[in-house]
């Protein structure tokens, strides 16, 4: 049952996935564009490449001849994945889910030209005539994202005329890798947003989580929780899109799926193929199996009988304000007088600004109010300092 599995990208996500890995009794090789990087601590081995160089993907692959090779970020030369395949190398979830979703064009029409989905108009833009040019058919206020990026970097919202070159820039130089596009997406208003992780298997039908609710700034994540409200008809929506579109993309594996609520129904956002920022809520232990337990699980094609919530919780992101090379992690000690809560620190070597260095939890009883939850994690969120 050992297997060899190669982690492209080490970060926050990546450490917690290898210690699930690691309690299985798994070999990692941890992978990342910089040296100490989270999930290099605790691996078997690591390498420092970078990731969008195609034949530094290859050397490494052909060195360590892993079993699996498990994407964790998207800048990566996905296409030669569709090769390591041929090999009988197991991509996670597979290589046609990894090239679609680090490209938000193919994504996105694939949810909304070929499976129908309820999404948001939009169009694409290269060029800032043609930015403006969507801008203008779509009208203000629009959302503008790079089609290649990570975290939410070079995401904003255009609310007026005089902002669109500065939109337009911080979009187009925040692109990661080749891909030098934009998409120009309607404003939903939408009341919450959610991510509903969804787990496909290789031998059982498709497993839904109860959906997180989470806040967003600058495009990142700030906050989640979990139970969020919503009502019966959104929740079956949302699964069966969010099953759709797993299905055409193949593979087993853990899936964060964004949805917007809103008064006229779910809108279906994005998708990422692999555990998502806003399921560290699920470290709260709020169901039996945390997000990456279950993604260990299914790339394994090991059983899982059910996903059950436990508790209710919240999560809030600690975030360094400035870069530094060297730092100290203050109010550890303070933070955790408060009870039912816990923080993960995750052991990033140097921090810039609204770089994510840790996360605070507080969890209760199943129906605690979730609203209760959130103010406690920030509080304890509060507490901590990067000096």
């Amino acid at each position: 049952m050992q297997k060899k599995i190669l982690l492209l990208g080490s970060g926050e996500l990546g450490k917690e996935l290898v210690i699930s890995l690691k309690r299985l009794g798994q070999t990692v090789i941890a992978v990342d564009s910089y040296a100490g990087a989270p999930a290099m601590q605790l691996a078997d081995g690591y390498e420092v490449i970078d990731m969008l160089n195609g034949e530094e993907l290859d050397r490494i692959v052909a060195k360590h001849q892993p079993d699996l090779v498990v994407p964790e970020i998207e800048a990566i030369r996905t296409e030669r994945f569709y090769e390591y395949e041929k090999k009988q190398i197991q991509v996670v979830p597979s290589a046609r889910a990894a090239n679609y979703t680090m490209n938000r064009k193919l994504i996105r029409d694939l949810a909304s030209k070929e499976l129908g989905l309820r999404t948001a108009r939009y169009f694409y833009a290269t060029t800032v005539e043609e930015f403006n040019a969507a801008v203008d058919a779509i009208g203000l206020p629009c959302v503008v994202k790079p089609l290649m990026s990570s975290s939410g970097k070079g995401q904003s919202v255009l609310k007026d005329n005089e902002s669109r070159q500065q939109v337009w820039e911080y979009a187009i130089n925040n692109s990661r890798g080749d891909i030098k596009e934009v998409i120009i997406e309607e404003f939903i208003a939408f009341h919450t947003e959610i991510t509903l992780l969804t787990v496909t298997q290789k031998n059982g039908p498709a497993l839904f989580c109860p959906p997180i609710g989470h806040r967003q700034e600058r495009g990142d994540y700030q906050e989640s929780w979990q139970p969020v409200a919503i009502s019966e008809q959104d929740y079956a929506d949302a699964c069966m899109m969010a099953e759709k579109v797993t299905a055409a993309l193949t593979g087993a594996g853990l899936w964060g799926v964004e949805f917007f609520l809103t008064d006229k129904g779910v809108y279906f956002s994005e998708l990422s193929p692999r555990p998502h920022d806003t399921g560290m809520v699920t470290l709260a232990n709020t169901q039996n199996l945390s997000e990456f337990e279950l993604h260990a699980r299914a790339i394994l094609g090991l059983p899982i009988p059910a996903i059950q919530l436990e508790r209710a919780g919240a999560s809030a992101v600690i975030l360094a304000n400035r870069s530094l090379e060297q730092f100290t992690i203050r109010g550890v000690e303070e933070a955790l007088r408060e009870p039912q809560t816990d923080i993960r620190i995750f052991g990033k070597p140097t921090t810039r600004p609204y770089r994510r260095m840790a996360v605070a939890l507080a969890y209760d009883k199943i129906d605690a109010d979730t609203t209760v939850l959130r103010k406690k994690a920030k509080t304890v969120a509060d507490q901590i300092r990067i000096e």
